[in-house]
């Protein structure tokens, strides 16, 4: 039995306050149990309400000594290690003391502070009930799971939820490192509002003071606030320096605007903008860049540019897809990349459509903004207007039969040649027959398309019409088997067939508006019409096969080998062609295959290779190698190559040199025209809380030819914000595989 004599608990009156004692003679630990009346309870003061709510409103008190006084002066006081806990949240120290004129709880020595996502420690804390108020002088905070830090000469919250802090320093580097810090006078959190202010802002870079701002703001965890964001800075080439200084502007809740100018020290100052909205149905993107005077060119230059998307309570949808430069140079001027600069037409449309259980329905006005100028008038794309389609499906029919049917109807116009209306329809029946490794299905379809046309030549019909029915048996097979060398490994074997038949017609009296003949891929190889468009339908008689296998490790699903060939044999001759193309005189297609290897989870290798019968050569050849030993280490190598068109080496990667210093580059070469696509080399640095990225690059940027230089600098504060140009951006679009987050 115990030697401990047990007091009974009684009540002490102390301002409106309920302590409960309970004395050990021990005098091991006292125990106070304080029950807050519900008119001054933690949540609206002293400790914040537990996340869950609730009515519990017990505060426990743990003291190695306390001393209790009635009467006209009543109070209490503690000492001998104080602790103070309710739910998740702790404060300690080594005294505190009840003062009932402030109805309020003094905490000194050695006082800490803890809930799920805050550490306080300071030299004084006052948690008050009558003001709601917490205090602490001296503070030192942490926040989060993160490595942020700092300290205050006063912390207080009140009972609005506001934090204010004065004398403040800031950083997210860990404890014994300051490499960069921020230092304010006053800070004032307001978590209500989700908005955050700091007065006489100082930045301090490896203890140099590099920036300083009487006054700024800034959202509070994901919150959105109105402000200036960080400045990019960085050469842009032929265009010279850039200086961009980002204002966000959050108009609503769900609107909001970033307003951007740019100033190009060699052609003026640009304005860029971009407008945001969210609604229930609604949402979207509209971009206004403009650039009034370009003193290199001496006229204004702009871009806008709408993405916008609505969807109905009916299953209609709506897209708006619009984009609209200025002049042909703008994106070889003012886009910045490879790609951009070798676009030639911008897309301008808008779309309704509808897809339901068996019906679906697409319409859209279109068009195109030309900016190729070596793209003459009789070689633009035609414009839709309007474009529609509809389609039917009905499957699970009688016998198991599959009933669908598609229509189209579309005015095609142009400055230039022959304009008009078509419309196509083809009903179309199949018996789809699917069994445990394997399938079966002929179908029988009628195309029939017909023309309205103006502009004609003398002497041309202007209401051709062709009608033509296609037929095609379409079947395969899927083998599986472990293999020896490993139980864990599966083999499978996928050969497919597919005949189809399309009779003769004449078609050489149809326009041609959309019509072309598409590379040849494992896609096109199983399509019954060798044209993309309804203007040509080749005749043929085609027996189209294949074959896939692949590895799989049971244990994870994870595919490790993927290996396809296929090819087409034409068992007639075929007619058909688009104007000023020779008709196919050979019996078969060319060889495609496709092989990816998991060789492995180091290394991985992609391969594709079209190739033609007799003394045709390679049409097509791409290959691509990565080796990534690590996340932060990774090597890409490919080459692509196509017949009288290009044939390009790439390498690119990004290498860890030292545990905080990396090296990442890109290096695009033409093999065919033997010179520089693109050269990007860069550095990268990497502290505990933050980094440094050094890049140079030297890139095409006009169709002619012309190059140019750039070059990039970034500093990334962890948990805060970056500086300079968005060269993490342009490493992630360059090196295949990279992520600025990676290391």
């Amino acid at each position: 039995m115990s030697d401990e004599l047990l007091l009974p608990r009684f009540l002490i009156p102390i301002s409106g306050l309920a302590l409960w004692l309970t004395i050990s003679t021990a005098g091991a630990q006292q125990e106070l149990a304080c029950e807050v009346p519900a008119d001054r309870r933690l949540s609206e003061g002293f400790l914040p309400a537990e996340d869950g709510g609730g009515d519990d409103r017990t505060v426990e008190f743990e003291a190695g000594e306390i001393e209790a006084s009635l009467g006209d002066n009543p109070g209490a006081s503690m000492s001998g290690g104080i602790v103070v806990r309710r739910g998740q949240r702790v404060a300690g120290a080594e005294t505190a003391k009840y003062i009932p004129e402030t109805q309020s709880l003094l905490l000194t020595g050695a006082v800490r502070f803890e809930d799920p996502d805050t550490e306080v420690e300071s030299e004084t804390a006052e948690f008050s009930y009558g003001t709601g108020r917490i205090r602490f002088d001296g503070a030192e905070f942490r926040l989060g799971q993160s490595n942020s830090r700092g300290s205050a000469d006063v912390l207080e919250i009140n009972q609005e939820g506001v934090l204010q802090l004065n004398a403040v320093t800031y950083t997210t580097c860990p404890e014994g490192s300051n490499d960069w810090l921020i230092e304010a006078g006053d800070i004032k959190l307001d978590t209500a509002e989700g908005t955050g202010t700091a007065k006489h802002v100082k930045f301090r870079f490896q203890g140099v003071p590099v920036l300083y701002t009487p006054y700024f703001s800034f959202p509070l965890g994901d919150a959105r606030k109105s402000g200036i964001l960080a400045p990019a800075i960085g050469s842009a080439g032929r265009s010279g320096n850039e200086v961009a200084i980002p204002y966000y502007w959050n108009i609503r809740e769900n609107y909001d605007a970033t307003i951007t100018p740019r100033l190009l020290t060699s052609r003026g100052l640009q304005v860029d903008t971009e407008f945001r909205y969210l609604t229930e149905q609604n949402s979207g993107t509209a971009v206004v860049d403009y650039l009034p005077d370009d003193s290199m060119v001496n006229s204004s230059r702009y871009l806008t540019a709408l993405r916008h998307q609505t969807l109905f309570d009916s299953a209609w949808r709506n897209i708006v897809d619009f984009t609209e430069v200025s002049d042909a140079q703008y994106f070889e001027d003012l886009g910045g990349s490879l790609s951009s600069s070798s676009t030639t037409h911008l897309n301008q449309r808008a779309v309704f459509d509808y897809y339901g259980e068996h019906w679906s329905a697409f319409a859209q006005v279109q068009k195109y903004q030309t900016i190729d100028e070596s793209i003459t008038a009789e070689d633009q794309p035609y414009k839709r207007l309007p474009q529609a389609r509809v389609r039917g499906i009905w499957p699970d029919q009688m016998l198991g039969l599959r009933v669908a049917v598609g229509s189209e109807l579309v005015y095609f116009d142009r400055s230039v040649g022959v304009t008009g209306w078509r419309f196509n329809v083809t009903p179309e029946i199949a018996w789809p027959v699917e069994q445990a490794g394997w399938f079966f299905t002929p179908s029988v379809t009628l195309d029939h398309t017909r023309y309205q046309l103006d502009n004609t030549q003398a002497g041309e019909d202007t209401e051709p019409s062709r009608t033509l029915p296609i037929a095609s048996i379409d079947t395969g097979i899927i083998l599986e088997r472990t293999m020896n060398s490993s139980s864990n490994r599966v083999m499978t074997l996928e050969p497919r067939l597919q005949y189809a038949h399309i009779p003769y017609r004449e078609q050489s009296g149809l326009p041609v508006f959309d019509t072309i003949l598409p590379d040849l891929n494992l896609v096109q190889l199983y399509r019954r019409n060798r044209f993309l468009g309804v203007d040509r339908i080749g005749d043929t008689d085609q027996l189209s096969f294949g074959v896939t296998s692949r590895i799989h490790d049971v244990n994870n699903g994870e595919e490790l080998v993927t290996a396809t060939i296929g090819q087409a044999r034409y068992l007639s001759e075929q007619g058909v062609t688009l104007p000023g193309d020779p008709a196919i005189s050979n019996n078969s297609s060319d060889y495609i295959a496709e092989v990816r290897f998991l060789l492995n989870k180091y290394l991985n290798f992609d391969f594709g290779h079209q190739w033609g019968v007799e003394d045709s050569g390679t049409t097509r050849s791409e290959a691509r190698i990565q080796y990534r030993p690590q996340a932060n280490k990774i090597v890409n190598v490919a080459y692509r190559f196509r017949r009288d068109s290009l044939e390009q080496g790439d390498v690119s990667w990004s290498w860890p040199l030292t545990q905080k210093w990396n090296f990442v580059g890109r290096y695009n070469y033409s093999l065919r025209d033997q010179e520089l696509l693109e050269q990007l080399v860069g550095l990268e640095y990497e502290s505990c809380c933050w980094g440094l990225r050094l890049v140079s690059r030297r890139y095409l940027t006009t169709r002619d030819g012309t190059r140019d230089n750039s070059f990039g600098l970034q500093l990334v504060l962890k948990g805060v914000s970056s500086v300079g140009t968005s060269a993490d951006t342009m490493l992630e679009h360059g090196i295949l595989g990279y992520s600025a987050d990676m290391k």
